[in-house]
């Protein structure tokens, strides 16, 4: 963090009569625990994996799914961010339950109702393909063959029996790369969701794009963000019909400032409904990561990932919950890492409620972790 050693972390604000009351699921970036915290912000349960946990889910029967860290040998992928080693599922002790060893896999996953797991992964994209995607700038490093995103499912077994390759279906002159950005890749996928439908929503950062993809077709039904937002993450599917979205706003085009803000986007017609901002703007700013979960009472639980600041907001933009996290692991490989290779940045975090199936009869007494919650200040 750029803050004095002084700077609070751990509970800020807390305004219990707002808040949509639970706990808080989330892991450091290329960290090795996974924590779950509740509105005091002291850790209650914690997983650990040796081949660290870089993003994790937990599912309805108190699993934790996640991606692992990048594998330490060379590959196209080295080095960019989302990064992983493939999928591994523990149980609530810890136990390995199941694991699906791919390092193309990134980003993000997702466990559906009929137990199979969808991925975002990499593919490596034709010399002649590469060649026609416009934008981003070069280097002489830059690959003869471009990676491109796409969305696989498997069975427990491994096997795959849906695939789906975006960059089959996009269009050399709409979907163009931030000048601002490299050419290693086309779009940097960097979340997968399923409607109700069963149809794709994805985000790709590198062209500012999110979307709707018909799950038979392939063929996108909606597709907006250029212009309006820059280097988005974690679009999900609401009630409502609309897609909430983390718009991250580096690289926001001139006169604007970079800044960051949540938005309520209607697919219908493209129309901002609602949307989240600091005052001033740049008091909410993360350039990369970072998430945005609407709550059942209606609040939305944000994730300003590149500074690990937690903060739940009200429809009327009030912050009811803030937190930020006291944990630290290797920044490394990661852009903008901090001078002592250490920071605090999270992907993403989820708020599950106290009726929430996987938290049923689980002890959750963060007595349990009280040397390392003092340890924390968060006692």
């Amino acid at each position: 963090m750029g803050w004095s050693l002084h700077h609070p972390h751990g509970l800020i604000y807390h305004a219990p009569q707002y808040c949509q009351r639970g706990y808080t699921l989330y892991s450091n970036l290329r960290g090795y625990d996974a924590n779950l915290i509740d509105m005091e912000g002291r850790i209650c349960h914690r997983w650990h994996w040796p081949g660290g946990i870089n993003y994790a889910n937990l599912l309805p029967n108190g699993n934790l799914l996640f991606q692992n860290l990048a594998p330490a040998e060379k590959l196209p992928m080295t080095g960019i961010g989302g990064s992983s080693g493939g999928l591994v599922e523990l149980d609530w002790d810890g136990n390995l339950v199941w694991e699906l060893k791919n390092p193309w896999i990134h980003h993000d996953f997702q466990r559906l109702a009929n137990g199979n797991s969808l991925a975002l992964m990499w593919d490596e994209i034709s010399v002649e393909m590469t060649s026609q995607v416009k934008g981003g700038f070069t280097t002489p490093e830059d690959p003869a063959q471009m990676l491109g995103d796409a969305v696989r499912e498997y069975t427990p077994s491994g096997e795959v029996v849906h695939e789906w390759k975006s960059y089959e279906h996009l269009d050399f002159g709409e979907d163009v790369i931030c000048p601002l950005e490299g050419r290693r890749e086309w779009t940097h996928g960097n979340s997968i969701n399923v409607t109700p439908d069963g149809d794709y929503l994805v985000s790709f950062r590198q062209t500012s794009t999110v979307g709707i993809v018909d799950h038979e077709t392939g063929k996108f039904t909606w597709k907006w963000g250029p212009g309006d937002i820059s280097h988005q993450h974690n679009p999900s599917f609401l009630d409502n019909g609309r897609v909430l979205l983390f718009d991250n706003g580096s690289h926001r085009r001139a006169p604007s400032t970079n800044y960051s803000r949540i938005v309520e986007i209607d697919p219908a017609n493209n129309e901002v409904n609602w949307d989240y901002r600091g005052e001033p703007p740049i008091s909410f700013y993360s350039y990369q990561i970072s998430g945005a979960e609407r709550q059942p009472n209606g609040n939305t639980l944000i994730c300003e990932g590149a500074t690990g600041r937690f903060i739940e907001v009200t429809s009327g933009h009030q912050i009811v919950w803030e937190f930020i996290n006291p944990l630290f692991a290797d920044s490394a490989r990661l852009a903008g890492g901090s001078a002592s290779g250490q920071a605090n940045s999270v992907f993403r975090a989820h708020r599950h409620s106290h009726d929430d199936p996987a938290l049923q009869g689980r002890n959750l007494d963060p007595a349990n972790y009280a040397n390392l919650n003092r340890t924390l200040g968060t006692a």
